[in-house]
């Protein structure tokens, strides 16, 4: 067997480049022959990938969190070549959907020799590009992700989730080195309640399918889900799993501040969806938000003021206008025997 590995040596807050020789030593232990490809920043991933889209490698590895699988993911989507996945993030969401062990580099690694492949959907977003941040440079357009619709968008394709809200700007913390001394589960959570002290509320209009358009407070979430969990294990879809004929859409709109430091005990259980009749989930193909002009209307013209962005696995690559659409069956990836939910 031989595989292509894309380490992202600042995963897990800089600890996987320090452990990349553990990973090494279970490959060769397994007589698994690899070469190493060293990310060196955002989207690089993307790029490497997609270079390997027609290799002769059994096995495309994406050594790393959410957002490197992301990436590799993007790179790949759409070809016949397989990825595997050595989770080694702080979330690592999509790993534990699709049935990898998480924290058990042996079992993640033996995976790759022995693991069962699965054929899972992603959701095509398109939207402004992000602005750019002193300390994160703004996300490029690939081409091997599609061609947008219209001058100035970007396009990408989520396997996990897409999220805006409350949970983006958690992301975007994460993204600027808050709490980067504690990882995993914890992390989030006081990424979390940090975001939602800080939260100022901005309208939006929103369309879920084929469904009429409203307009919504963005005071709470919303989040299309691939999977079951994310944020290292809060149970954002219960129930949900990346193998269905269609995404899942949560959404928790005008809640108070109160009221969203209080809904993530029930987050993190799954017990959130109905609480105060403000949280719902539903099967969504598609769907769509845009920020409102002067008059109160959806705007194709321009975004929100300050951005309302929106993260992709945890990237955050966009602010509105965007548009969501779930496409079945464009990635082949190698996970464990069984997977939650399935």
């Amino acid at each position: 067997m031989h595989v292509a590995c894309i380490v992202n040596p600042h995963a897990r807050d800089g600890k996987l480049g320090k452990n990349l020789m553990k990973v090494q030593n279970e490959l060769e232990s397994l007589g698994i022959e690899f070469e190493v490809n060293l990310t060196e920043g955002r989207g690089h991933a993307i790029e490497i990938a997609s270079n390997l889209r027609e290799s002769k490698h059994d096995l495309i590895v994406a050594v790393g969190g959410d957002g490197t699988v992301h990436e590799v993911a993007n790179g790949l989507r759409g070809s016949s070549k397989r990825m595997g996945i050595i989770p080694m993030g702080n979330g690592d969401d999509f790993a534990r959907a699709i049935g990898i062990p998480l924290d058990d580099l042996p079992g993640a690694a033996a995976l790759l020799k022995t693991g069962r492949d699965y054929s899972v959907g992603a959701i095509r977003v398109e939207g402004l590009r992000a602005p750019e941040h002193p300390d994160i440079p703004p996300p490029k357009h690939y081409d091997v992700t599609g061609k947008p619709s219209r001058s100035g968008n970007i396009v990408r394709w989520a396997f996990l989730e897409c999220d805006g809200g409350v949970t983006s700007s958690i992301n975007r913390m994460k993204d600027e080195g808050h709490f980067s001394w504690i990882s995993g589960q914890k992390k989030y959570t006081f990424l979390a309640i940090r975001a939602i002290l800080g939260w100022k509320s901005q309208m939006a209009w929103i369309k879920v399918n084929d469904n009429p358009g409203r307009k919504v407070d963005l005071t709470g979430l919303f989040a299309m889900m691939q999977a079951e969990t994310f944020g290292g294990g809060y149970k954002v879809a219960p129930g949900m799993h990346p193998f269905r004929d269609s995404a899942s859409i949560v959404l928790g709109f005008g809640l108070s501040k109160g009221q969203m430091l209080r809904v993530m005990g029930p987050l993190e259980k799954g017990k959130h969806v109905g609480k105060w009749n403000k949280i719902t989930m539903e099967p969504c193909g598609t769907f769509e938000i845009k920020a409102l002009d002067r008059h109160g209307d959806p705007t194709e013209e321009h975004g929100h003021d300050p951005p309302l962005f929106i993260s992709l696995d945890g990237e955050i690559s966009m602010t509105t206008p965007v548009k969501f659409e779930f496409k079945k069956n464009q990635l082949l990836v190698r996970g464990g025997p069984t997977a939650p939910n399935l």
